[in-house]
């Protein structure tokens, strides 16, 4: 199970998470790697990924555009879709309704663009440009609420 931490812009999140003490304590045995779309680190379960994200809740806030966690390969899920699925109220299955296509450049989230229910990742490249990096995010109706007033 991975957990990737997503920077805000202009943040080097790598760099902050090391050089604190604090979440360095905090993640000594998570052994963080920088990759192209944020901090990437392996848990052994959901339910750590999840207790890991709360317990740096102070640096999510501060320095984090999202917190995403693993489904399979390039498809991730949101921290509130994770948060059901480890209190057991969603099953996650394809196709997911609430979908998204996260895209990446310079090691910042570049674009986000919403996919319909039945859509294919293909017929999103046009619309995503030059990206080093894209991932398929599920989400709950509250996340895309959440979307549509940012």
């Amino acid at each position: 199970m991975h957990l990737l931490f997503v920077p805000k812009g202009g943040v080097d999140l790598y760099h902050t998470l090391v050089e604190s003490e604090t979440s360095r304590q905090t993640l000594r045995f998570y052994h963080p790697r920088r990759v192209p779309c944020g901090v990437l680190l392996q848990a052994s379960s959901l339910g750590s990924a999840v207790s890991l994200a709360s317990e740096l809740k102070w640096y999510v806030a501060r320095y984090m555009q999202d917190v995403l966690f693993e489904v399979n390969g390039d498809i991730y899920c949101t921290w509130s879709l994770a948060s059901q699925v480890y209190e057991r109220n969603v099953r996650l299955q394809p196709p997911w309704e609430i979908r998204f296509l996260y895209g990446f450049r310079d090691g910042q989230l570049a674009k986000v663009v919403q996919m319909e229910p039945d859509g294919k990742r293909e017929q999103y490249l046009a619309d995503m440009g030059e990206m080093e990096k894209m991932l398929e995010v599920w989400a709950t109706p509250a996340d895309l609420e959440d979307t549509k007033n940012s």
